[in-house]
């Protein structure tokens, strides 16, 4: 059985998409999910779905070994960030090399880095006149958003679109897609 634990920062509408699509599968289970918010809406997501979740602080995630050692003990297959909005530690990098993957809501190279994230990249679609958008899924390394890109998917942009109706494709794209590449990644 491969083991996925899930790293999220907020509403986890992605978490929860890929705790239900691996919910009756006999090959990968979402084991764990891990957040940096206490109030994050994605804990009583997991309560309901019956999912273990933490959440942690800033000193436990990167000057302690403390979710290190959550992670040695879950000894996950895949690690996936799914809204998680810190920057991913080296220690758990180097733990877990090309074990931990990403979701982004841009074509990467374009609209990622530090403060690029939901909905500042979506008004940074609309202001730019862009006229595609979409997700990118990338292995994480130690720095924003420059990972090897695993999988792209585009939609178009619109004149009339408004960061809100931008936000909505790429929310249809997102889950659509990232279930079914974390399982080719899994069964790879």
């Amino acid at each position: 059985m491969k083991r996925v634990v899930i790293f999220a920062s907020g509403s986890g509408s992605n978490a929860e998409n890929l705790i239900r699509f691996f919910q009756n599968s006999d090959r990968t289970s979402v084991i764990q999910v891990l957040t940096n918010n206490p109030q994050a809406k994605v804990l009583e997501r997991c309560k309901k779905l019956n999912v273990s979740a933490l959440s942690f602080n800033k000193i436990a995630f990167t000057e302690t070994e403390d979710v290190l050692n959550i992670l040695k003990a879950s000894n996950p297959d895949l690690i996936v960030l799914a809204g998680f909005l810190w920057k991913f530690p080296e220690k758990i990098l180097k733990h877990f090399p090309n074990k931990v993957i990403n979701l982004h809501p841009a074509l990467l190279p374009k609209f990622g880095g530090k403060g690029m994230y939901g909905m500042h990249v979506h008004h940074a679609v609309v202001d730019q006149k862009e006229t595609e958008t979409g997700i990118t899924i990338h292995y994480v390394n130690e720095h924003y958003d420059e990972g090897a890109v695993i999988f792209q998917a585009k939609c178009a942009v619109l004149a009339s679109d408004s960061a809100e109706t931008v936000a909505e494709k790429i929310h249809l794209l997102e889950m659509a897609h990232f279930p079914e590449v974390v399982k080719k990644i899994l069964n790879a």
